[in-house]
């Protein structure tokens, strides 16, 4: 999966509701996934906006919180869960905020696509929002939507499929000449 957006932010803890700062992934399947640091190193949780969230505030829209020290109330983002929870997070500045809150709403509002290689039909590959790949199980080595003069990186791999023609071939190649190697073998006993 591509990620979307990364950085610091500051989370309100939930057991002593005190502000941490947390390195934030957003993933394009909407995984929004935070770190002790920037290294990734150390998991702290995963909220999955696509299935866990409801709404997404910024700034002014959101009420009855404190911002860390020094930081104003506009840098805020709450995120509001189905199970009535809330994310608490603020940014460093409010552009940053909106940004975030931006990103999140796109995340949980795009589908995400999947390539099925048993399917027997072309396939809409989506390698970001403008772009695409077709894909042709049946037909290997082309991608079609590219640019001209963009590098490709080609994957062909063997079906395996083709396993098994390969053994019945192997097995009546083996009885035919099984087949003519017998009957010579019994030649020096009739002379």
């Amino acid at each position: 999966m591509a990620l979307m957006k990364c950085g610091w932010l500051w989370r309100k803890s939930s057991v002593l509701r005190r502000w941490k700062r947390s390195w934030f992934d957003l993933w394009v399947d909407g995984n929004l996934v935070f770190y002790q640091d920037e290294t990734r190193r150390n998991y702290e949780d995963r909220v999955r906006l696509k299935y866990k969230c409801t709404n997404v505030k910024a700034g002014s829209e959101c009420t009855g919180v404190e911002p860390p020290d020094g930081i104003s109330r506009h840098c805020l983002v709450i995120i509001y869960m189905k199970n009535g929870s809330t994310l608490i997070l603020c940014a460093d500045s409010e552009d940053e905020a909106l940004a975030w809150k931006l990103t999140m709403l796109e995340a949980k509002a795009n589908p995400v696509h999947f390539y099925n290689p048993y399917d027997e039909n072309y396939h809409t590959v989506p390698v970001d929002g403008h772009n695409a790949v077709y894909i042709s199980p049946g037909y290997p080595g082309y991608g079609y939507g590219a640019a001209a003069g963009v590098p490709h990186v080609v994957v062909q791999q063997r079906p395996c499929g083709m396993l098994g023609e390969e053994v019945a071939l192997g097995m009546l190649a083996g009885m035919a000449t099984g087949a003519a190697l017998r009957t010579l073998m019994w030649i020096p006993f009739w002379c």
